[in-house]
């Protein structure tokens, strides 16, 4: 068939159901300026690379009691999601995205103390490979100690998606007491997902 304008208003299939291909390998289908596609009554299936995964989300289902002052890595043992097994959340608690590409990666950690008002200052770091990459601290100076932090400390990271891994760590320190890393999904939580490129 030769060159030209193909004017429909429909286009279905000969037996009503089944699938429609446009075009062929090589080829590429244009939406010409000041058209739209108008996807609100379909389903749309996105190729891997327009995806935001993998993706997930864990936190801490219990306090974690850690040393004082020393930098710990925080155990996020329970995942609210993980839609490809990213995360380990029982041996190493540490994200490795297998799929290469620049992330979003984001951690909060309730740092508290077991009497009070004894926190001099919080520390919170995302390392991958283990080095560090982004830290918040929290420091009251010369004011009076703390009794808690909620650390929030988020980068982007470019990751290879094969051996590249990414950890949270937390230092507290104190005057008396035990410092923690505190409970809850809305406390303690550790999170990543791919940024669309």
């Amino acid at each position: 068939m030769a060159d030209g304008t193909l004017k429909v208003g429909t286009i279905t299939t000969s037996s009503g159901s089944g699938t429609i291909t446009l075009g062929q390998s090589g080829e590429t289908i244009s939406v010409p300026s000041g058209a739209t596609l108008d996807m609100s009554s379909g389903t749309m299936t996105l190729n891997s690379s327009m995806k935001n995964t993998p993706t997930f989300k864990a936190y801490r289902a219990t306090s974690q009691n850690i040393s004082d002052n020393v930098s710990t890595k925080i155990q996020f043992d329970t995942e609210k999601f993980d839609t490809d097994n990213v995360y380990d959340n029982s041996t190493n608690y540490r994200f490795t995205p297998n799929v290469a590409g620049k992330y979003f990666i984001y951690t909060q950690v309730n740092c508290a103390n077991s009497v009070g008002d004894d926190i001099y200052y919080a520390i919170t770091v995302i390392k991958k490979n283990g080095v560090e990459e982004a830290r918040n601290t929290v420091d009251p100076k010369d004011s009076s100690p703390m009794n808690q932090s909620y650390n929030y400390v988020a980068t982007e990271l470019e990751m290879n998606g094969t051996t590249d891994y990414v950890e949270v760590f937390a230092q507290i320190n104190t005057g008396t007491g035990t410092p923690s890393a505190g409970d809850g999904s809305n406390q303690t939580y550790f999170g990543a997902y791919k940024i669309i490129e």
